[in-house]
Order: structure tokens, then sequence, then C-alpha cells
């Protein structure tokens, strides 16, 4: 038998939360849920709540937690219901707690999953985010403390499985010459470009293989998020930009892949489902039932592979970019494209707008050495002032739709 895992699960109610939620519930002599996270889905938490019976539950903001409290008390529960940054940061820390499911999306996921690292946690991975701001201080602490870091990306999970168990670090001791993070091009990689600026959220969410939140899927389309990914594999694995190349594989079969130096190429393939990579870093290092239904390889079909066209995506380009200046142009970048992107799906901007307003922000506001937390969050904050403003200067008066 198992020892069994104690498990807060922040962004409970997302994608990869649900998908947490749905392994966990499978292996109850395993795991026990001690906090449960959320922001606007409150009904959906308090769900999740009645099912997992969590210690605490947390939501961001003060109106909705005084919301999941009334549904609490009305139900006769007895988990303990907390509101703000602080208490994200305190259940992440709890003393009882071995692992930590960081599933925010965006910015909003670094602190709590800085504070599981500062205390030693095991830490499953999911907000890029934290990577792409803070890597450096990130990785310090996670060193210095003790704590575990396992993957959650699809990408960077298969990296992950495909590397020798003994990786320390240095790619070059275990004889690898690059990693191959694999792309599906998401809904527009083929859309004429001249269609490009007319699209709608609608359609930029669509993704063709996986189901994922809004932010996540806009990112898929314009193909930030492998740029984002770019800059965590470099973290993960600490690898330069030019051992990280991006392939474009329509099918999302294979996940990843590792080429070592000898020519040989390890790949990590799957049907397209996150409950993989996150039952892999659940039950890590044993393998533990997914509910994931087995690869068909008959119907899989031919596997397509294709290198990404920077016309179409700009926003690649302007990852690798920020990656090489440093600093934290990475921060930059990601507090612009958050910006961006939710302009788009209140459709105040085009989807062509996007890597415009972010190269605005990478052009407008000044790279500097990560000296600590404070230096990150305030690029982050200058980002999004000089995207918005952007915006404001160039679609004042109306939105794309028309009102």
């Amino acid at each position: 038998m198992a020892e069994i895992q104690n498990i807060t699960v922040l962004g409970a109610t997302g994608t990869i939360g649900v998908n947490t939620l749905d392994v966990v519930a499978r292996h109850p002599d395993r795991f026990r849920v001690v906090a449960l996270t959320g922001n606007t889905q409150i009904d959906r938490l308090f769900e999740q709540c009645v099912t997992f019976q969590p210690a605490f539950a947390v939501v961001l903001d003060a109106d909705g937690a005084e919301q999941l409290q009334q549904k609490i008390s009305g139900a006769g529960m007895e988990t303990e219901v907390l509101s703000g940054i602080e208490a994200l940061e305190r259940v992440s820390s709890l003393p009882e707690v071995d692992t930590v499911m960081a599933a925010i999306v965006g910015a909003a996921g670094l602190r709590p999953a800085l504070a599981a690292a500062r205390a030693g946690k095991r830490i499953l991975l999911a907000n890029k985010e934290t990577l792409v701001m803070s890597g450096g201080i990130f990785m310090q602490t996670v060193q210095q403390s003790g704590a575990e870091l396992l993957p959650i990306d699809s990408e960077h999970n298969a990296i992950f499985q495909a590397l020798p168990r003994d990786f320390a670090g240095d790619l070059r001791a275990v004889g690898v010459r690059r990693i191959l993070l694999t792309a599906s091009g998401g809904p527009f990689r083929t859309r004429p470009l001249d269609e490009l600026p007319h699209v709608t959220p609608q359609q930029a969410c669509a993704h063709p293989n996986w189901v994922m939140g809004r932010k996540i899927s806009v990112d898929s389309a314009s193909m930030m998020n492998k740029g984002l990914e770019v800059i965590e594999a470099r973290w993960l694995f600490n690898a330069s930009a030019e051992e990280i190349e991006v392939m474009i594989h329509p099918q999302s079969v294979i996940h990843s892949m590792v080429e070592y130096l000898d020519g040989s190429v390890l790949a990590q393939m799957g049907t397209p489902d996150m409950r993989t990579p996150i039952a892999y870093a659940l039950g890590f290092p044993t393998r533990i039932e997914a509910g994931v239904s087995p690869l068909d390889f008959y119907k899989a079909g031919p596997l397509n592979f294709e290198p990404p066209d920077l016309n179409r995506f700009p926003c690649l380009n302007l990852a690798y970019q920020a990656l090489r200046h440093g600093g934290t142009a990475p921060a930059i970048l990601n507090a612009a494209n958050e910006i961006a992107v939710a302009a788009f799906l209140e459709q105040r901007i085009s989807f062509t707008d996007i890597p415009v307003m972010i190269e605005h922000a990478l052009e407008g506001v000044a790279s500097r050495g990560v000296s600590g937390l404070e230096a990150v969050l305030e690029a982050d904050l200058l980002a999004r002032e000089a995207a918005t403003l952007w915006m404001l200067q160039h679609r004042p008066a109306r939105s794309l739709s028309g009102h």
C-alpha cells in the first residue's frame, strides 16, 4: 500500500484542476484533498468541496469567498473558507500537505507556487508563468528548500519522461543534443494569413485536439503558449534557446522528444488527454491509472511534422527574443500577453493586434536584471500599463464587436 498523499489543488475549478481531481477520485486509497482553491466558478468549487470534503477552500475575491461560505454553511460542512493571496500561500505551505498542484492560470499563480517551493513541497507545476516570470528565483528556491518539481504541461512532462532518471541539470552530461517541443499549430495553422485579423474569440478557442481554458486556447492559437513553454523548458532542463526547438505536429500524438548525441530520439506518445501527465506526476515514480483511452495506432493515421511559420506565429519569435534577452524581459512578455489576450477575448482588439501589443511592451519597458521578486513584479506592472496604454491609443472608442 502506498502512503497517502495530502494534496492542495491550486486552481481546482480550471481544466487542470478538474482533471487532477478526476485522477484523485480514482485512487481514494492514495490521495486526500486538504485544500481546494478557485476564482470565479463558485458553484463548481462548492460541488468539489462536497465531493472531497477539504479542510480548506480558498477564493481569491472576498465576495466570492462569502458566497462559498454561505453554501458551505448551508450544507453543514466543516470546510474553512478563506480569501486572498495570503490564503493561497497558506494552503500551499501547510505542514500536513505533501503535494501542491499549481494550476492557477497566469501571474496570479506565482506567489502560491513560490510559497510551496519555500516549504519544500512536491510541486506539480502546471502554471508556466511561474517559470516564465521568475525562473531563476523559483529554481533556486526549489534547490535550497529541497522541494521536488514535476512538470505538468504535456510537453515538459514528456521531456521529463524521455530524460534519464539521473538527469541533474546538465543535458550534455546525459548525452542530450536538443529538446524538441511539439506543437499542434492550433486552429489557425492553415488559415489564410489575410483572414487572421478577422478571426473571433470563439474560433481561437476551438482547439483541434485539446480541451483547455479560454486564455490558454488563445495562446495556443497564437503559439505564445509554445513560446512560454520554450522559456519554461529553459529553466526546467537548464537548456539554452539553441537547445530547444519547436516543431509543428498537428496530430498531438507525440507530446515532445529528446534527441541524444548518438542520434537516438526518444518520444513520449499518448492520447491527447491531460490526465496522463497529471497521473504520471501524482504517482511518480510509479505509474497509476488515469482513466485515459489507450492510443489507437491504427486510427492515429500518419504523423506529420513541419517547422513553425514565424510570419504566421510572431508571438513564438517574440518569446525566443525575450528568452535570449533575459532579465525581466520574459516577465514583460508574459504580462503584455495576458493584457492582450484578455482584450481580444473581450473583442477590444483583433487577433493580430496581440503580438503588436506585446512587441510594444517589450520595446517600451526596459528589461533589468532579476535581483528579486520585487523586480519581477515591477516589470509585470509596467508591462501591463504599457500594453493597456497601447490599446487605449489604438482602440479608444469601440470594441471590434461594434459595441
